[in-house]
């Protein structure tokens, strides 16, 4: 039995980076929906930080979806 271990360490690195990717990314749409409930509490829109959070979360859809289009395909 040989292990490749540079493909290994290659499936590591990229789920590793992809783990990261995905959690910063529902991260900063969450503080995005945060902002927009403090402008709103002031007395503002809040429409900038809501378009960023649906950006987010819209990448951490296909983040996911890519990666069971991956799986299944």
């Amino acid at each position: 039995m040989h292990i490749n271990w540079g493909s290994l360490g290659l499936v590591f690195v990229v789920a590793l980076a992809s783990v990261v990717v995905l959690t910063s990314l529902f991260s900063f749409g969450v503080v995005g929906l945060s902002q927009r409930e403090s402008a709103r509490a002031e007395g503002g829109s809040g429409n900038g930080p809501l378009a960023g959070a649906v950006v987010c979360f819209a990448a951490c859809l296909a983040i996911v979806g890519y990666g069971i289009y991956l799986i299944v395909a």
